[in-house]
């Protein structure tokens, strides 16, 4: 959209380098040093322009339902704020924060700022030479860091479940910026087109590889050196230095005919084994043996176990034959003492006679003291009635559609920020 003429007026010879529609007519315009917001003509005010110089110590906000807040703090000179809808804040924020940071001398005056984040308390600005970090309340303040893309030599993510660290590798010393795993994706992306924009590299596999270690060319490519030493091994003779210990140290006696002489304490050994297999096999055997009997005992008390319950089931259920026996006799004996309606008071009233003897009374309005209403209203009346109220009701719309109009108008005044 074109500058208006009053917001023309007060350039002085700037030119306008980034504008947001803030609803309607209204707009916000940021030059080199200032940030202009433009009011068109409405009930509430007459048309306006505000400046806000470039030239603050920190920016805060302070986020609404439908509008939001951007203060500039000047130090000693005091703060100023602006208010901007909701929904375009950060859209809003993003200029206003590059001329900010351009004043400050944070970034150069041929350096653009790519993107702006903000997570909570945490602000990150991705600009074409750097990525500025700071942790805090407000957006940017003098305690920030940065990261100049001469430095960087890698780019890598740390992922977690609700957060994730975006690294950042310079002079070979690891940088992390923690985000929110949902958002992670695209910071990183947005980082790594602004780092190889700035090395005019196509792909980060070739940013990776003009930027690697030479020691780790070295051991990729291999060493000569230690191949020819390796060479020379494989080819000596494995028993020239002498240092080869023989294969058996003690070998076994032989006989007169060449055959190995068992001593005593290996045939002791031999015969200790043959025994304690027998003795396992007798083991083995007699533990089968009472494995089986006891099985046998089991299921012998289980079926006597099972016996003996099937006859409680059985006097169990002689027992519930015979309570339900009694409780239908009770039911019998209760039915007797039915409802009955007494003819002297000409049916309006009925009593029932409980267990104990008592009576209970149900006479309806016999004795409350009120009477029923009469239906006998007047026709006329009621058409009266009907008459007035349909009148009320008409000339009370007319008032509400009036009143609806003119809160209309305010109140899309009030959204653009009035």
């Amino acid at each position: 959209m074109s500058a208006p003429a009053i917001v023309q007026s007060r350039l002085n010879g700037e030119q306008v380098a980034a504008q947001v529609s803030l609803g309607g007519e209204d707009g916000l315009y940021v030059t080199r040093t200032r940030t202009l917001i433009y009011r068109a003509d409405g009930l509430l005010s007459d048309e306006s322009v505000e400046e806000y110089p470039h030239e603050a110590e920190r920016i805060e906000i302070s986020e609404g339902r439908r509008k939001s807040a951007v203060e500039l703090d000047y130090g000693i000179e005091g703060e100023e704020k602006f208010k901007v809808p909701s929904n375009r804040l950060y859209e809003a924020l993003h200029p206003v924060l590059a001329g900010v940071l351009n004043a400050a001398d944070v970034t150069g005056p041929d350096e653009t700022v790519k993107q702006t984040y903000q997570f909570s308390e945490l602000t990150l600005v991705i600009t074409s030479e750097r990525v500025v970090k700071h942790v805090g309340a407000a957006v940017w303040d003098q305690d920030y860091e940065e990261f100049h893309f001469d430095d960087v030599t890698a780019l890598d993510v740390e992922e977690g479940s609700v957060s994730s660290q975006i690294i950042i590798e310079t002079d070979g010393r690891p940088q992390r910026i923690k985000t929110p795993s949902d958002q992670t994706r695209e910071v990183r992306e947005r980082i790594e087109r602004a780092l190889l924009d700035h090395y005019d590299a196509g792909s980060y596999e070739e940013f990776a590889r003009e930027h690697a270690d030479p020691d780790d060319h070295a051991d990729a490519e291999g060493d000569p050196s230690a191949d020819a030493e390796s060479e020379i091994d494989e080819d000596a003779d494995p028993l020239a230095g002498g240092g080869v210990d023989p294969i058996d140290a003690n070998p076994p006696e032989l006989d007169e005919d060449g055959a190995i002489v068992e001593d005593e304490a290996s045939m002791r050994t031999g015969d200790r084994s043959d025994d304690a297999e027998e003795v396992s096999a007798a083991e083995a055997s007699d533990a089968a043996a009472k494995a089986a009997a006891a099985s046998e005992t089991e299921a012998t008390e289980n079926a006597e176990a099972a016996d003996g319950t099937d006859d409680e089931s059985a006097r169990a259920q002689s027992d519930d034959g015979a309570s339900a026996v009694g409780d239908a006799e009770q039911s019998a004996d209760a039915g007797d003492a039915a409802l009955t309606a007494d003819p002297a008071d000409g049916g309006r009233a009925a009593t029932a006679t409980n267990a104990d003897g008592e009576a209970a009374s149900s006479d309806g309005f016999a004795d409350s003291g009120f009477e029923p209403a009469s239906s006998e209203l007047e026709a006329d009346t009621t058409e009266a009635q009907l008459a007035a109220l349909t009148e009320a009701v008409e000339r009370q719309n007319e008032l509400l559609a009036e009143q609806q109009r003119t809160l209309e108008t305010l109140i899309e005044e009030l959204s653009r920020g009035r």
